[in-house]
Parts: structure tokens; sequence; C-alpha cells
């Protein structure tokens, strides 16, 4: 089914007190300001983890917007003009959003499948993939203890571009966020390195998780500059 449906992942990058504790407030008050919005189908706001995002201490720098846009238009409206979107830019140092378009995705967030497959997925050319769960509480130990090997591996791979590990609660539910200069270079870390492998195999053999998502993306286009760099990205 063709669809012209688009995502984005907005990165904002705070410093000061004063900007970092609006930002943090803005995880409890800014949803209620963005469930009528125009062509918003989906909308979360999460928050990362220090060091290189994957870690259980709290990076109070570094926030997110994930959203999923009925069209591009719509997607660029909110850009232009929104009061919460100039909020965050006015408080920011640095925003940059890549703008999706779904290749592939299985699974649900909050019950919900929000992602719809735009094109086909060509290894050849940038890729993005986004992974999120909620974490059984019983396996909370165990996940966080085997994290640091994952994301130690993670760190100057051939080809990727930007990785942090975000979430909207801390410690129960997680996520990843990954851009790469190809698919192929994207697969090659994904199922080839051993570390990381070996903890996606963990995970389907012990059942970590209660609710699951994984999509994989094209990104096709970049506003914004200070906190990726798009430029290595063939055309």
């Amino acid at each position: 089914m063709q669809t012209e449906q688009v995502t984005t992942f907005t990165a904002f990058r705070f410093a000061g007190f004063a900007n970092r504790f609006w930002a943090f407030s803005q995880m409890g008050l800014a949803p209620a300001r963005l469930r009528k919005v125009a062509g918003l189908q989906f909308n979360k706001l999460v928050g990362s983890g220090a060091a290189n995002g994957f870690s259980i201490r709290p990076n109070f720098g570094l926030y997110g917007m994930l959203q999923v846009w009925e069209s591009e238009q719509s997607a660029l409206d909110f850009l232009a003009k929104h009061p919460v979107y100039q909020d965050y830019k006015q408080h920011s140092t640095a925003v940059q959003t890549v703008f999706l378009r779904n290749t592939m995705a299985h699974g649900v967030w909050d019950g919900k499948s929000p992602f719809l497959a735009a094109q086909p997925f060509d290894p050849g050319a940038p890729a993005a993939v986004l992974t999120r769960a909620t974490i059984r509480t019983r396996h909370m130990l165990r996940f966080w203890r085997d994290v640091p090997q994952v994301s130690r591996d993670v760190e100057d791979k051939p080809g990727l571009l930007f990785a942090v590990g975000i979430g909207e609660l801390p410690l129960i539910q997680q996520a990843t966020f990954s851009l790469w200069q190809s698919g192929r270079e994207m697969l090659d870390f994904a199922y080839r390195r051993q570390e990381h492998s070996a903890v996606i195999q963990k995970t389907r053999a012990l059942g970590w998780y209660k609710e699951e998502l994984f999509a994989r993306f094209v990104p096709y286009r970049s506003e914004g500059a200070g906190v990726w760099d798009l430029g290595k990205m063939p055309d």
C-alpha cells in the first residue's frame, strides 16, 4: 500500500541549568500541547542516557521528539510555526531533524503499530534504525548489565553517523535510534558483530520484554545542525 507517511526524529541540545530544567519539565507538560497538531499521527518525547546515550544515568542536555506524520507537508508546517517546536528552539543550543520513510516495522509501541512502509529497503542507501522495548521488571538487572557491552561495541563502527539511547521512563521503557551511511553497514553491525547478535539472541531466549518494536527507515532530508553529521551521506 502506497503511503505519504513521514517520520521525523528531532534532537535538541540544551546548555545551562535553566534550559535543562525547562527541557526536563516539558517531558510532562508538552504532550498535552501536541495532542491536536494537524497531521500528527504518533508522538513521543524522549530523554537520553549519559556518555554515548546508552547509560543508566540520564543526560539532561539531550532530548528528542519522535513524530509520525500523514505527509511531509504536515511535518514542515509543524517545524515552521508550531509554538511547542518554537519554544524548544528558543531554549536549545542546537536542533536537528531528520526526515525518514519507513521500509519495515514489526512490533508495537503502547499497543500501536505507528509506522507504515513507504518504500523498499535499499542496502546501498542511507539507513536509520529505531528499536524500542518495555523491559520486564524481573529482567532489568540483567538488561542493564549487558547494555554497556553493546554500547561500547557500537562506537566508531564503519558507516555510523549517530547513535543514542533514548527513553520515556528511566530503566523500564528504553529505545535506541541510529543513523548509518548505508543499510549494508547497518546490517553488518546488527547481525555480524558477535556482541550485538549475542544480546539479540539472549533477549529472544529469555523473554526480556513485555512489548517491543523494531523499525527501519531511509533518511532522505535533514534540517538544522549541531547534533549529527549527515554530510557524510551519499547523494
